[in-house]
């Protein structure tokens, strides 16, 4: 009788792999078995005495604005990249080790999603940070790739297809064709410079002071890239520079798109950036297949109308936009021996 072996058998019991989208807004973790094991704000309370971790997560982002003197709530990705490593990696930490029973012997193996266009230290950054919460092996894909592959796009075919991820931080345009991409503009803008834009708009307008959260739910509620309502508005509060006391007033949908319409125009026009710097024969695929839109920003209502009016293009919001690229980089991983857009860093 042969002998039998079993190497490859316990070589996949002893890896668990797992899909990371490290994001300005949120982190999200995703299991191929189990989808969707972790959605938690990316944000971390601090004790600034010891600089001890209070609270991570939905619990840290309760405290923004609200904490004691002596706590701190700490967003340590900006713009989609680490800007606070320490508390980054154990933000990650924290996040993993809920998401995931440790057990010893396992070997973690993770695809995390990244910014186009970041630089190496930006991306060492994210494979240091990895390394030391016990991934052992960690590949990055750029998000604009991962969103394409998430909506089921067969993007190592020859046709042609143009991607806009509106993320919390970072919003990219990106040509993909054959596996790759042709080109691509990132700005260092998203949904949370929405968020700011609500908040200066109504202290220069109003005298009327709101936190990010507010401003947040304002845009959620009412917020409208392109034909507001005319006669929809929410009340908020907040504080009243005039009278120095908590106030609160009515905000229209009219006012809330008078806010956000300068952020929004700079993205259109990266999107032109990229029609002028692509091949020509990516207008005709154009034409047939329009604009994807993904990324939490693709909620925002009536975006694809404002593209649609600027670009004078079909657009498209893909099924559940904020999971895409999550999705589109735990796919990835079936294909890492065929796929050479995936760089793979061993410790």
């Amino acid at each position: 009788m042969a002998k039998v072996s079993f190497p490859q058998y316990r070589t996949s019991m002893l890896r668990r792999e797992v899909a990371i989208d490290l994001g300005t807004t949120n982190t999200l973790i995703y299991s191929p078995r189990k989808g969707i094991i972790l959605q938690e704000p990316s944000v971390v309370a601090i004790n600034k005495h010891d600089e001890t971790v209070v609270a991570v997560g939905k619990k840290a982002l309760l405290m923004v604005g609200k904490t004691p003197a002596d706590i701190e709530a700490i967003k340590p990705l900006k713009n989609g990249v680490i800007a606070e490593f320490k508390y980054a990696r154990l933000m990650l930490q924290h996040f993993l080790w809920k998401a995931i029973k440790r057990v010893p012997l396992i070997r973690l193996r993770a695809v995390i999603s990244v910014p186009y266009g970041i630089t190496q230290v930006e991306r060492q950054a994210i494979i240091t940070a990895g390394k030391r919460v016990g991934i052992r092996e960690i590949f990055l894909i750029e998000e604009p790739l991962a969103a394409a592959i998430g909506t089921g796009i067969p993007i190592e075919e020859k046709s042609s297809n143009i991607i806009i991820n509106l993320g919390g931080g970072v919003t990219e345009v990106a040509a993909v064709s054959f596996g790759g991409i042709a080109y691509a503009r990132s700005l260092r803008e998203g949904g949370s410079s929405l968020d700011k834009a609500i908040q200066r708009y109504l202290y220069h307008q109003r005298s009327m002071e709101i936190g990010q959260a507010t401003a947040e739910a304002l845009k959620k509620e009412i917020g409208y890239a392109y034909k507001p309502p005319p006669h929809m508005g929410f009340i908020t509060k907040g504080i009243n520079w005039q009278t120095l006391k908590p106030d609160k007033t009515l905000v229209t949908a009219r006012e809330v798109n008078e806010a956000i319409s300068p952020v929004l125009y700079p993205f259109a026009q990266a999107i032109k950036d990229v029609f002028e710097n692509v091949h020509p024969q990516f207008a005709s695929d154009m034409f047939k297949r329009g604009v994807l839109l993904v990324g939490g920003g693709a909620l925002l209502k009536n975006i694809d109308m404002f593209f649609q009016n600027e670009l004078d293009l079909p657009i498209k919001i893909a099924s559940e936009p904020l999971t895409c690229t999550i999705r589109g980089a735990s796919k990835a991983m079936k294909y890492l021996k065929h796929l050479n857009y995936l760089k793979l860093y061993r410790a």
